[in-house]
């Protein structure tokens, strides 16, 4: 059954990971990372360390696919499964600025962390924001899907 698109928000503010489809010169990927959902923009921030395969994937093809799951359980004696998802397809950017960079972690903060203050003076140093990669991906499709017999 497909989702409206009040049911696909609330499944991106539920969870906090989404799994990420990649491909470059026909070799898939796949990586899993935590985000921020920026509703007013319409789009999803995460990081990660500014070298890997991930991010050498990313900018040799810049379009991902994306899926974030709400796993409701195997129906016993069903032989069926329940699940939300809300998958989407999007282009990845890398931000470049210290202010840009700030903006989408104090995002994921307060919207993974019970106590974002206190996270923020910890992990938040000017050397942490020179070094840590933040890739915003701009949503050109999403659609949902569920099973919830």
């Amino acid at each position: 059954m497909v989702m409206g698109e009040n049911e696909m928000m609330e499944v991106i503010e539920q969870q906090s990971y989404l799994m990420l489809a990649l491909c470059r010169d026909g070799e898939p990927y796949l990586a899993t990372v935590n985000y921020a959902y920026d509703a007013e923009h319409r789009c999803f921030y995460f990081h990660c360390a500014a070298e890997g395969k991930k991010v050498d994937f990313m900018k040799a093809n810049p379009v991902v696919w994306g899926q974030i799951l709400d796993d409701r359980g195997y129906l016993s004696e069903e032989c069926d499964y329940a699940y939300r998802t809300v998958q989407f397809r999007g282009r990845v950017t890398f931000l470049s600025s210290r202010e840009e960079k700030m903006s989408a972690l104090l995002m994921m903060l307060s919207q993974l962390e019970k106590h974002p203050d206190e996270v923020r003076e910890k992990v938040l140093t000017e050397s942490k924001l020179e070094t840590v990669a933040v890739g915003k991906i701009r949503i050109e499709e999403m659609s949902g899907k569920k099973n919830e017999k």
